[in-house]
């Protein structure tokens, strides 16, 4: 229960902060970082669920901002990288990139609450 809380709390968090105020995009990790060290869990689960929270979040609204302007844009940036034009491509590297800040911050965060 406290993984699946840890996930969705980490999202609930970090779309919030990315609402709320004006930090830069990696400010999402303060988030995860705090929801890691109040829900205790072992390393490897709270690397898990702060991945999954942001790789979940971000592929949800990327993949809503792709729809809004008909993959338009993310086909171009897909063409301008090594993806073969494939917007579904650039809607993953996304989320795999939100997800891998946000599971180092929270591994982060369960390394230092053992310290």
């Amino acid at each position: 229960m406290k993984f699946f809380s840890s996930i969705i709390l980490t999202a609930i968090l970090a779309y919030a902060l990315g609402l709320y105020t004006t930090l830069p995009w990696w400010g999402f990790a303060i988030t995860s970082f705090v929801v890691a060290l109040r829900i205790h869990q072992t390393p490897f689960k709270s690397f898990l669920s702060g991945f999954l929270g942001l790789f979940l979040l971000w592929v949800v609204l990327a993949t809503i901002i792709d729809i809004n302007n008909e993959h338009i844009l993310a086909t171009k940036v897909a063409q301008i990288l090594p993806l073969g034009g494939s917007y579904m491509a650039v809607i993953g590297l996304t989320g795999l990139l939100g997800g891998l800040v946000s599971g180092f911050a929270s591994l982060a965060a369960s390394y230092s609450r053992k310290a």
